[in-house]
C-alpha cells in the first residue's frame, strides 16, 4: 500500500465533507447550490483518490453508495422491536370513533398527522456514529440485512455527528419517485421486459436485488419518520422527534403537523387530498398519531398494530375504458381470480390494463360483461379494481363470463362451497400456485426452512428440481450445489434446514400444508384435538364444527383438502421422508395461568421464545409481543431488549428463566 501524503488524506476528507454538504442540500433540502456536472466532478476526483490509496476509504464516504460487489443472499435481522402495521380507514367517522376510543384511555395530548407515503417500510441502525445495518419489514419480526441496498439511498445519511444520538436506530419508508418510476418503466419498456405495476413494486423489487449497483441505478428514495426508544435520548413526542431527526439530517417529509384535536386533523387532511397529485411521490393517505409517548404507552397495541395510532386513506380516482377481455389467475391457494383486460388507461399517474374483478358473485352484482365500457379506481392508489359499468354505453354485443369448471393451470377439478364466494383448485401440485406453496410450506412459522425464500424456490421450479413441497425432501446435495449462487456451504446449510424441518411441530406441518382459511392458531386448535394428521384427514364434518374455532366453512375446506387424490400423494411424500405427523407436546389441560399475559425479551436456554409461548398457551397463558397494563409476567432472558427497560418504568413484574420455569411446573 502507498504512503499516504498528509495533504491527500486532508483532501479527501475535505470533499467528503463537501460531497456530504451537498448531497443533503439536494436530496434533503431540496436547495442544491451546484449543478450535477460540478458535483460529477467532486465524485470523480474522490473516487481516483480512494482508488489510490485504499487505506483512505471509509464506510461513511459518498462513494460508497454507487453500490459494491454483488451479494450471494440476504442475511436475516431481528427487529429490536416489531415493525407494526397500522390500522386504517376511509371515513372522517372512523376518525372520531379513534378519537373516542382514545379518550376513553388518556387525556390532554395532541396528533401529529404526516404524510403516508405508498412505499417499503425500513429500519436503519447506527454504531457510533457510521451506519452499519439496513433492513426491510419483513413479517414484522425478522426482515432482510438489504444494508448496502439501503446505502445508495444518497438522502439517507451515512454518518451521524451529534454525540448523543451516536447509537441510534430510526424507520421509514424507501419510496421511487413518479418520475423516476417512469424512467424505469421506460427503459423496461425498450428492453421488452414486463413493466413496474406501480412505484411501491418497483421500491419493493429494488431492495430485494442481489446486486447493489443495479439497486443504485434505481435512484430510490427515502422519508425517516419513527425514532426508536426516544426516551433514551431525552425525546418527549413524535413532532419533537420529526424535528430532532430532521436536525440530524435525516429526510424528514415537511408535511407534518402538531394539531391540538381531532377536528383540525380532518380540517388539515382535506385540505391536503387534492395537493397530493402535484407530488413528485405517491402518496395514499395521512397517519395520525398521538403525539405524546407517555400516552402512547398507555394506550399500548394490538397484536398487529399500535392502538395510538391509524392511518387514513384518501378516497381512490376514477376512469372508464373497455373491458376488452376476462381472464383467469389462480391464487397461492388455489383461488380463482377473474381479471379484467382492458383498454389502457391512466389513473393515479399509472397506466393501467388490468384490473381485479374479485370473484364470480362481484361480477354478477355488479352484472359486468365482456365488451362494457367500465369504471375502474385503484383500492387504496395502489391495485386497480373495477367499481361499477357504464350501462348506457351498452351495444347488445356484450358478453356474459362464467367461471372455468377446471383449473385453467393445471386442468384439476375446480369447487366452490356454497357459503363461500371464491372457486378455488385445490391441487398442491397446480403449477400456478407452486412457488407460492413451497415458499409457504418452508415459511418460519410453518416448516421454518431458512434459507428458502423465493428466489430459491422459484430456480427450483424453473430448473423442475421439485414438483410439490412433497420432493423438497429428496433433494440431494448435487441438486442444490447446482443451483445459481448456491456454494457447496451453502446447499448444506439449505440441506440441514430441511431436515431439521421433519422435527417440526403437528400444528406448524398443518399451517405448512396451506390449507385455505386454515391458520397459524386454527392449525394450533385442530392439533390440540386431533393428534396425528391421520386423525386430522379422516374427521367428519360434525365433529370439526363441534370445535369452538372451527366453523361450517373451515371444516369444508379442510375435508376437501383431505379428500383431493393429489394432496394424498404429497402427503404420503411427506411421511416417507419421516416429517413428523403427530403432536410431539404433551397435551395438558390444566388451567394454571388462567388467562394472564406473559411477555418474553432476550434469550433463553431451555425454550426458544416460541416454544416457551406455547407451553403458557397449553396452560391457558397468553402471549404479547409488547408490554402492557395487562402484562402479568414479562419473562427476562440473556440480552433483554427494551421491553424490560418498559417493564422497569411501569413496575410490571419482570421474572428470569428458572422463574419461568417454577411457574409453568406449578
Amino acid at each position: 500500500m502507498p504512503n499516504i501524503p498528509g495533504k491527500i488524506s486532508s483532501k479527501a476528507e475535505k470533499l467528503r465533507k463537501e460531497l456530504d454538504y451537498h448531497n443533503r442540500l439536494y436530496y434533503v433540502d431540496a436547495k442544491p447550490e451546484i449543478t450535477d456536472f460540478e458535483y460529477d466532478k467532486l465524485m470523480k476526483e474522490l473516487i481516483s483518490i480512494e482508488e489510490t490509496y485504499p487505506g483512505l476509504k471509509t464506510p461513511d464516504s459518498s462513494t460508497q453508495r454507487v453500490g459494491g460487489e454483488p451479494l450471494k443472499e440476504f442475511k436475516t435481522v431481528t427487529h429490536s422491536v416489531p415493525m407494526m402495521s397500522l390500522d386504517n380507514t376511509y371515513s372522517h367517522e372512523d376518525l372520531l370513533e379513534f378519537d373516542k376510543r382514545v379518550r376513553k384511555v388518556t387525556e390532554k395530548f395532541t396528533y401529529t398527522v404526516e404524510i403516508k407515503i405508498d412505499g417499503l417500510a425500513v429500519a436503519v441502525r447506527y454504531k457510533n456514529g457510521i451506519f452499519v445495518t439496513g433492513a426491510t419489514r419483513g413479517d414484522g419480526v425478522k426482515g432482510d440485512d438489504a444494508t448496502e441496498n439501503i446505502k445508495t439511498v444518497k438522502s439517507l445519511p451515512l454518518k451521524i455527528a451529534d454525540r448523543k444520538f451516536l447509537n441510534m436506530e430510526a424507520r421509514g419508508e424507501v419510496y421511487l419517485s413518479k418520475k423516476q418510476f417512469e424512467v424505469i418503466n421506460e427503459e423496461r419498456e425498450k428492453a421488452d421486459e414486463a413493466l413496474f405495476a406501480n412505484p411501491r413494486n418497483a421500491a419493493a423489487g429494488a431492495l430485494k436485488l442481489l446486486d447493489p449497483r443495479v439497486v443504485a441505478s434505481r435512484k430510490l428514495s427515502l422519508f425517516i419518520y419513527t425514532l426508536i426508544e426516544p426516551e433514551k435520548f431525552g425525546v418527549a413526542g413524535q413532532f419533537e422527534a420529526l424535528e430532532k431527526l430532521k436536525e440530524l439530517g435525516f429526510p424528514v417529509n415537511e408535511g407534518f403537523k402538531k394539531l391540538p384535536d381531532m377536528d383540525a386533523v380532518i380540517k388539515y387532511i382535506d385540505s391536503f387530498e387534492e395537493k397530493r397529485h402535484g407530488l413528485p411521490y405517491a402518496v395514499d393517505g395521512m397517519v395520525i398519531k398521538v403525539n405524546e409517548f407517555d400516552k402512547q404507552e398507555i394506550l399500548g397495541v394490538t397484536a398487529k398494530s399500535p392502538r395510538w395510532a391509524i392511518a387514513y386513506k384518501f378516497k381512490a380516482e376514477q376512469a372508464k375504458t373497455r373491458l376488452n377481455a376476462i381472464t383467469v389467475q389462480v391464487g397461492r391457494v388455489g383461488s380463482l381470480t377473474p381479471v379484467a383486460e382492458l383498454e389502457p388507461v391512466r389513473l393515479a399517474g399509472t397506466t393501467v390494463k388490468r384490473a381485479t374483478l374479485h370473484n364470480e358473485d362481484e361480477i354478477e352484482r355488479k352484472d359486468i360483461r365482456i365488451g362494457d365500457i367500465v369504471i375502474v379506481e385503484k383500492a387504496g392508489e395502489i391495485i386497480p379494481e373495477v367499481v361499477g359499468v357504464d350501462t348506457q354505453a351498452r351495444t347488445g354485443k356484450e358478453k356474459k363470463f362464467k367461471m372455468p369448471t377446471e383449473c385453467p393451470a393445471c386442468g384439476a377439478k375446480v369447487v366452490r362451497e356454497e357459503e363461500e364466494k371464491a372457486t378455488r383448485c385445490i391441487n398442491v401440485k397446480c403449477p400456478a400456485q407452486l412457488e407460492g406453496r413451497i415458499t409457504h410450506f418452508g415459511g418460519r412459522e410453518a416448516m421454518n426452512i431458512d434459507g428458502m425464500g423465493p428466489a430459491v424456490v422459484e430456480q427450483m421450479i424453473r430448473n423442475k428440481m421439485i414438483k410439490d413441497y412433497g420432493d423438497l425432501y429428496s433433494l440431494t446435495i448435487f441438486d442444490v450445489a447446482n443451483m445459481d449462487r448456491m456454494g457447496q456451504k451453502s446447499a448444506d446449510n439449505l440441506l440441514g434446514e430441511i431436515e431439521n424441518s421433519k422435527k417440526r411441530e403437528l400444528e406448524n406441518l398443518i399451517f405448512a400444508l396451506g390449507i385455505r382459511n386454515v391458520g397459524q392458531q386454527t392449525a394450533e386448535v385442530l392439533a390440540e384435538n386431533y393428534d396425528t394428521l391421520d386423525k386430522l384427514a379422516e374427521a367428519k364434518d360434525e365433529e370439526l364444527t363441534r370445535i369452538h374455532e372451527i366453523g361450517k366453512v373451515v371444516a369444508e375446506d379442510i375435508l376437501d383438502f383431505f379428500k383431493a387424490k393429489e394432496n394424498k400423494e404429497v402427503i404420503e411424500k411427506l411421511r416417507k421422508a419421516g416429517v413428523n405427523m403427530k403432536r410431539l407436546k404433551k397435551k395438558v389441560t390444566k388451567n394454571i395461568l388462567n388467562g394472564r399475559v406473559f411477555v418474553f425479551t432476550g434469550e433463553m436456554s431451555k425454550y426458544s421464545r416460541g416454544e416457551a409461548g406455547s407451553i403458557v398457551k397449553s396452560l391457558g397463558g397468553r402471549v404479547s409481543s409488547s408490554v402492557g397494563k395487562d402484562t402479568a409476567y414479562v419473562v427476562v432472558g440473556n440480552e433483554p431488549g427494551s421491553k424490560y427497560d418498559k417493564a422497569v418504568k411501569l413496575g410490571l413484574k419482570t421474572v428470569n428463566e428458572q422463574e419461568f420455569l417454577k411457574i409453568i411446573q406449578q
